[in-house]
């Protein structure tokens, strides 16, 4: 457990806020103590109010921050007086508790205060830092846990038996704290949750927090609990995007909307999926209940989608509150010998952090084992966090999912022009995204969870391959498939026209979209919603013009290939639909020397050959990409086999 701490960057924070900040980015920046938004942090801040009232307020972290990005704003400051009072109220439901927080905030805009701020504040120290650190994790979730952790610490910490986190913890911990607490008191662990330090400066809670965890770690070093034996693994053989996409299909049907799914098959991942007492160690419960937000109680083992609905819905019956509503039925883990570690999401970034976490417990449970025995809580207590009347409240509010959620495109040619504003419009509308393109600049297009860029050549069958097997890996199927790569070479009449031209032409624009579709329709098959396909053709499919044969003549043959397959493919419910652009200038294809040929040919400058069209508008990237993303959306979901232009009006197309 490294310390992080240094004197010379904690000595030009201005305030005690900014100290605040300081270290919990600190505890942020280590995922065996944080994961994503768990954990808390706060401070106790004299300030005088606008009428000149010296009041204590105590600085909490908000909900939705992250401490290892946290800013001064992400900490709410509340009334440490009324916080105090509230704690010796005999009951308070969790809900009016969070509105009490919210009418004692000094800073109407700043977030909801953690649900732990009462906590925090009947701890009478200055900085409380609060983690979810593995290594206690670990210990606490063990049947002698208690008395491991009493071992490890003697009298040093208060020990509070597991309660979901909320106004009972508070008020429990306001109690035992009170009577326990003496002058060495140091820190406080909850029991299956976390661990507590605390001081009145910010330095030494942080390295009391970095001291607890190391004597946690020491301990099951010196057990024999620390070291992870890998078992031998079987690998992965062939290709497995088929199998892929048709499980995604059943999640998402059990689920009632389009899911991620993120494939981990290292040889830690399979060593762990195929331990021979997976079904036993695998299927007691997350490493702490704050987990099942995101992971449900339990993973799915091998892929009978049917059989974990029918699980949860007794699981759901059997221990889960009163009067409250069943959630989707579907996993958010699965846990495949041949597949490895699968995590389900509506967006990439949830499917990373389902898989964080997993990669976390898969590591606590196999140390509990090597300790004497994983043993997690109890399923109603699992499942009271899970249906937590705070959860419920955040679901009702959410708002409408964008448009895409859920969904998976792959754009061709997508590391410039009308390629590249395909990406965009896409991601916009919530998709996950695969681009590929023969540039290696692809791969650094967009640097987010929900994007993959791809060096790839369309022209090789193999490398078309690879990408969509790394498609299916990534994010679990394909859902719209926009073919846009192409090449427009410069003006060449019929009897000028070399034959390596012609066919670098053909190959590129025809026969690699071939390819493509055919290697995608299995994929496009089995997407939830019925798999799109949109073709970026070209107004010389309508209207060719001179000096353009081979760019006329593949383009010309891919519409038609495109009306082929929507006449063979509406059975399988996926619709294809083409778009043809006209003179859309800040794309690739169109270098100076094109342009100036093209504006030549036709007798005119380049600046009037640009809007020469009905509406003498000019056409962009991003008009094209817009129409093609709308074309994959609801408002098109009754057409196919159509062909739409967005040229301004071209009195030839007309």
């Amino acid at each position: 457990m490294e310390n992080l701490w240094d004197d010379s960057t904690a000595a030009r924070c201005e305030d005690e806020l900014a100290l605040r900040v300081y270290s919990s980015r600190l505890l942020g920046s280590n995922p065996n103590l944080v994961l994503h938004g768990g954990g808390n942090t706060s401070v106790k801040i004299r300030e005088t109010n606008l009428v000149g009232e010296e009041e204590e307020i105590l600085y909490v972290k908000g909900s939705g921050w992250d401490l290892a990005t946290i800013e001064a704003p992400g900490f709410t400051p509340i009334r440490l007086a009324h916080l105090l009072k509230l704690a010796q109220l005999e009951s308070l439901s969790d809900l009016d508790m969070v509105n009490e927080l919210k009418t004692q905030q000094t800073i109407a805009s700043a977030p909801t205060g953690s649900v732990e701020a009462i906590l925090h504040a009947a701890l009478p120290f200055k900085y409380v830092d609060h983690t979810h650190a593995d290594a206690i994790v670990t210990i606490t979730n063990t049947a002698k846990g208690e008395a491991r952790i009493r071992q490890i610490y003697g009298d040093k910490l208060v020990i509070i038996p597991y309660v979901m986190p909320g106004f009972d913890l508070a008020r429990l911990v306001a109690k035992r704290f009170a009577a326990e607490a003496h002058a060495g008191t140091i820190g406080m662990v909850l029991m299956n949750h976390g661990i507590f330090s605390f001081a009145d400066d910010a330095k030494t809670s942080y390295l009391r927090m970095i001291d607890l965890v190391q004597q946690a770690e020491d301990y099951l070093q010196a057990e024999g609990a620390w070291q992870l034996t890998e078992t031998s693994t079987t690998p992965l053989i062939g290709q497995h995007r088929h199998e892929r996409a048709a499980l995604r299909k059943a999640l998402s049907t059990i689920a009632g909307f389009p899911a991620l799914l993120s494939y981990h098959s290292t040889k830690t991942d399979l060593s762990f999926c195929q331990r021979t007492d997976l079904s036993t160690i695998s299927q007691q419960g997350p490493a702490t209940p704050d987990h099942v937000i995101r992971t449900k109680r339990l993973p799915l083992l091998g892929r009978d989608v049917e059989a974990y609905k029918a699980f949860y819905q007794n699981d759901f019956k059997q221990h889960a509150p009163a009067d409250v509503t069943m959630l989707d039925p579907a996993p958010r883990v699965i846990l495949d010998a041949e597949l490895g570690m699968i995590s389900i999401g509506k967006s990439a970034k949830e499917c990373d952090i389902i898989a964080d976490i997993y990669h976390h417990t898969m590591q606590i449970i196999q140390r509990a084992e090597q300790l004497g025995g994983w043993q997690a809580l109890p399923a109603d207590k699992v499942l009271e966090v899970e249906y937590w009347e705070l959860e419920q409240a955040k679901l009702r509010k959410s708002g409408s999912a964008p448009k895409f959620q859920g969904e998976i495109a792959l754009v061709t040619g997508a590391a410039s022009g009308i390629g590249s504003a395909c990406v965009e419009a896409l991601l916009a509308r919530g998709a996950a995204v695969v681009g590929l393109d023969i540039n290696p600049t692809i791969c650094k297009l967009h640097q987010r969870t929900d994007f993959l860029g791809l060096q790839c050549d369309v022209t090789d069958t193999q490398q078309l391959e690879e990408a969509l097997e790394t498609t299916t890996q990534r994010f679990g199927g394909l859902d719209m498939l926009i073919l846009n790569a192409g090449m427009f070479p410069g003006g060449k009449r019929i009897n000028e026209l070399p034959d390596d031209l012609w066919h670098k032409v053909m190959a590129v624009n025809l026969d690699a979209n071939m390819v493509l579709m055919r290697t995608a329709h299995p994929l496009l098959k089995e997407a939830p919603t019925g798999g799109r396909v949109v073709v970026i053709g070209s107004k010389n499919v309508p209207a060719p013009g001179p000096g353009a044969a081979a760019y006329s003549a593949s383009k010309a043959a891919l519409n038609q290939l495109a009306r082929i397959a929507a006449l063979e493919w509406g059975i399988d419910n996926i619709r294809i639909n083409s778009l043809h652009p006209d003179a859309v200038f800040d794309t690739a294809i169109w270098s100076d020397e094109v342009l100036q040929s093209r504006a030549a040919h036709y007798g005119m400058t380049v600046e009037a050959y640009k809007t020469k069209n009905v509406l003498q508008t000019e056409i962009t990237s991003h008009d094209v990409a817009a129409l093609a993303a709308e074309m994959c959306g609801p408002l098109f979901a009754k057409t196919t086999g159509a062909q739409l232009p967005i040229d301004g009006g071209n009195e030839r197309v007309i």
